[in-house]
């Protein structure tokens, strides 16, 4: 058996990843309100033995180009679609630690419309409640319309969201610090309830913040919630190099997923961190047959159901909020403007619209799954082959799952692929661990305070 095996994640919108999953005869079209839904989703995904659950999040609607309830073709074409309302990550995850035990509960939670003291309490709260088993995936929002839902006017610029970012990470682990790990005596006999000595105030002065603390929630069981980051540009890898310990990307090639891998981890160095202090786990969108033949015809009677009004808004708002509509659909991409919104994903686009000569249709129609992340049809031998190869030759240290119809996409890759990756021993058939840092083989961060009263006293 291989020492090294898959980290894998379930990544859970409502109805699945496919743009038109809600119309799949299979989809549950009414899981982004239903709990139930969500339970069977998580407990599947437990009892196949996940690290986590992984949650996207928006403090917007989300939609095309323009959608922000007044744009009448941007609200057309998300009225066609199931993203305009879904529940607020935390609040879902707090539900589902109580009617699962062992798996990861990753909230996705933006930087840039929140206050780091309100983040540190409520992730503090989520691992407390799940027994050590929350995650944020911090991201900096590409969704340019959150902006208005927070009194600003325009999105704020993409490299002061990183800067914002940056300092915010460091309130929030200095927040989570506040208590030490055996501050808490509980001394009935003595009356001391907690050591005074073992509180600390932050009083965190910045150019973005000024947090007094301390924290009002216990340290973490984890010491931090595993710290996730979603992201590729520039300040993206340098952010995850410095505080991530799992990044979620999108790759498209085995060779981009190389070079990608070997960056971000080649930056971990001169942070005084070693390689497997961060998890690398690309998005991949799977879509499993028996055959391939029965693969490629459930991935076509999904591509059937596009409604070309949501396809090209998805594909607008995925490069920046560009408006496509005056462009001939079946012409190529027009040259855009630097998007203010995901960077990167822009980028991945565009470079695939130009690689492989894509019409503005068949760029919508090559995305409608995956949206930018790595698309992988076919039998379960080929999906598992192709997941080992990324495994294997340096692209990934495991996946961020996209199941492309829910509950059904997650079910048919937990009984045909992962018996087969078990098998070659690529990944566990029972946690060996109880928290979400276990699964993932990451280590306890020590309590700075603690750590520095330790380094004097040796």
């Amino acid at each position: 058996m291989s020492q090294r095996q898959f980290s894998l994640n379930a990544f859970i919108p409502a109805t699945g990843h496919h743009v038109a999953a809600w119309r799949h005869p299979d989809a549950a079209a009414d899981g982004g309100h239903d709990l139930q839904h969500y339970v069977r989703v998580a407990q599947a995904a437990e009892a196949a033995k996940f690290d986590g659950v992984f949650l996207a999040d928006s403090a917007a609607v989300w939609g095309g180009a323009g959608v922000g309830g007044t744009d009448r073709q941007g609200l057309e074409a998300l009225s066609r679609s199931a993203r305009g309302a879904h529940f607020e990550p935390i609040t879902l995850l707090s539900a589902l630690a109580a009617v699962t035990e062992r798996i990861g509960l990753i909230a996705t939670v933006t930087t840039t419309y929140n206050e780091p003291f309100h983040l540190a309490r409520k992730f503090a709260s989520l691992d407390w409640l799940s027994n050590g088993r929350a995650g944020w995936n911090l991201v900096t929002s590409a969704n340019q319309h959150e902006a208005p839902n927070f009194g600003l006017d325009a999105h704020v610029e993409h490299a002061d969201r990183y800067q914002r970012a940056e300092e915010f990470i460091d309130v929030v682990k200095g927040l989570w610090d506040s208590w030490e790990d055996d501050a808490f005596q509980r001394d009935k006999d003595s009356g001391v309830y907690f050591d005074p000595d073992k509180l600390h105030t932050l009083h965190h002065r910045g150019a973005h913040f000024k947090v007094r603390g301390p924290l009002n929630v216990a340290r973490p069981p984890q010491g931090y919630p595993v710290l996730v980051q979603a992201g590729s540009s520039e300040p993206g890898k340098e952010l995850a190099a410095r505080t991530a310990e799992v990044i979620f990307t999108a790759q498209q090639t085995l060779a981009d997923a190389q070079a990608f891998y070997a960056d971000v981890k080649g930056r971990l160095a001169r942070y005084g961190r070693s390689p497997d202090s961060l998890k690398i786990l690309p998005g991949v969108f799977p879509v499993v047959g028996r055959t391939e033949a029965e693969a490629r015809e459930k991935f076509e009677a999904l591509q059937n159901l596009i409604d070309p009004k949501v396809g090209l808004a998805l594909l607008s708002g995925m490069i920046g909020g560009f408006d496509l509509s005056a462009y001939p659909v079946d012409g190529p991409l027009p040259e855009l403007p630097a998007s203010n919104g995901g960077k990167s994903r822009q980028a991945l686009l565009i470079d695939k619209a130009r690689r492989e000569g894509l019409t503005i249709r068949q760029l919508y129609l090559s995305i409608a799954g995956a949206r930018g992340h790595w698309q992988v049809v076919g039998s379960a031998e080929q999906v598992a082959d192709q997941l080992q190869a990324w495994f294997e030759q340096g692209a990934a240290d495991g996946f961020n799952l996209m199941p492309p119809v829910l509950p059904t996409g997650l079910d048919d890759f937990i009984e045909l692929v992962l018996p087969i990756l078990r098998e070659r021993g690529l990944f566990r058939s029972e946690y060996q661990g109880r928290t979400l840092r276990e699964h993932l083989g990451l280590g306890r961060p020590d309590n700075h305070h603690a750590a520095r009263r330790n380094r004097a006293a040796a």
